[in-house]
């Protein structure tokens, strides 16, 4: 028990400090693209698009890699904290000389770092909390937090100096691997057998296997998306405001308050997905996500759009919390890591780079808000077709026979 508590807290805190670093750095991406690089919509929608490939790339490797591992650390917190440097003197005057060579740059340091390190992290910390019995939802909820604190302040350090920010995310990196070089796990015989067990054909039978297609369909279809929908908001939030300056420093207000929302929907998550199951939790969220879109299209105010992009807080926990434990419910779980990197991370990040540079081309032709509206429709679609396809309580034999055909 005293074990289970400090490897909470412990993990908890680097949850936190994680995603203060990302969130420093990230959180207004697209806003430090525009106003500092002078990007438009189309180059900024590649430069995201490219991101993403690099993530998809890296994303099966981390997974793989993570199930060999088992419960042993893999190290990528040392990455985190070159990310004022690479911004400053790498990223930001690559953009400015050569927009294409500064997205491959960019992209494969944010893939490696963050974009694909996330899943590696999730999954990591998702493992330790089904061995020392703590519900991973509550350790989640602190990364929230992290990155609620950290953008509560980004938008008025972003209009002093953008490099402030950077700065600052080096600096929460050291602490974040200070404390991950601190955990100490011990392996069962029994864990370490399953986890050398793990081969590259379990994971290619994975892709023989028709439901976890579905799940990549919905995951295309209605996760992908919203996060294509998040990718420029910043850029359109901050328009409807006299000045741009107050739209980017209101913003960051809004986004901290949104965060701080979803680590207190992050505690309650669980108990709202072992309430109505973890198909019928998907399928809630994207139905959500499908009234956000929709309703940013609509809302043709501050305070309204305001209102949609909170719902972003309802939302996001609820799918989290299901798409780890539906895998765990359908599929083997020696390959966790791969099953969420590949069967999520993967499958948002192919979709991302495909809607990327449409997204972005619809943004400079159509405007914001009737891209807003096409995005919505394709989700509530997707979500409908998912309630014909994921897997429910009523499939448990086929679910057993689907883990003998892996094992």
């Amino acid at each position: 028990m005293k074990s289970s508590k400090s490897l909470y807290w412990k993990l908890s805190a680097y949850f936190f400090f994680f995603f203060f670093t990302w969130s420093s750095s990230y959180s207004l991406f697209a806003i430090w693209l525009g106003q500092e690089i002078n990007l438009n919509g189309s180059a900024t929608g590649i430069i995201f698009s490219v991101n993403a490939v690099f993530a998809l790339c890296m994303q099966p490797l981390y997974g793989f890699i993570s199930d060999k591992l088992g419960l042993k650390k893999f190290m990528i917190s040392c990455l985190l904290i070159f990310t004022g440097p690479f911004y400053i003197f790498v990223y930001g005057p690559l953009l400015q000389y050569n927009v294409f060579l500064g997205a491959v740059v960019g992209g494969l340091y944010l893939g490696a770092a963050f974009l694909a390190g996330i899943g590696a992290i999730e999954t990591y910390i998702e493992k330790v909390s089904r061995k020392y019995d703590f519900e991973y939802g509550k350790s989640r909820m602190w990364g929230s937090l992290g990155w609620a604190a950290a953008a509560f302040f980004a938008g008025q350090l972003f209009n002093i100096n953008p490099n402030i920010n950077f700065w600052i995310a080096s600096v929460s990196a050291v602490i974040l691997t200070a404390i991950i070089m601190s955990v100490k796990i011990e392996m069962t015989d029994h864990e370490k057998n399953r986890a050398d067990s793990v081969r590259l054909k379990d994971v290619g039978r994975l892709f023989l296997l028709r439901d976890f297609w579905f799940f990549m369909m919905y995951i295309i279809g209605v996760t992908c998306i919203y996060g294509v929908y998040d990718q420029q908001f910043p850029i359109y939030y901050a328009s409807l405001f006299p000045s741009v300056s107050t739209g980017n420093q209101v913003f960051g207000y809004l986004n901290s308050f949104q965060v701080f929302l979803e680590a207190g929907m992050m505690f309650l998550a669980p108990f709202i997905v072992n309430k109505f199951g973890a198909k019928n939790s998907l399928i809630l969220a994207g139905f959500l996500m499908a009234f956000r879109i929709v309703g940013s299209g609509i809302a043709v105010e501050p305070v309204g759009i305001s209102s949609m992009k909170l719902i972003h807080a309802l939302e996001l926990p609820i799918m989290l919390i299901a798409v780890f434990k539906y895998l765990a419910a359908n599929f083997d779980t020696r390959l966790s890591s791969v099953l969420y990197l590949v069967g999520f991370q993967f499958a948002s990040q192919a979709g991302a780079s495909i809607l990327s540079p449409l997204a972005g081309g619809l943004y400079d032709s159509a405007g914001f808000r009737q891209t807003y509206l096409i995005m919505g429709i394709v989700v509530f679609g997707f979500t409908v077709i998912s309630i014909f396809t994921l897997l429910g309580p009523k499939q448990n034999s086929r679910r057993v026979q689907r883990l003998q055909k892996i094992g």
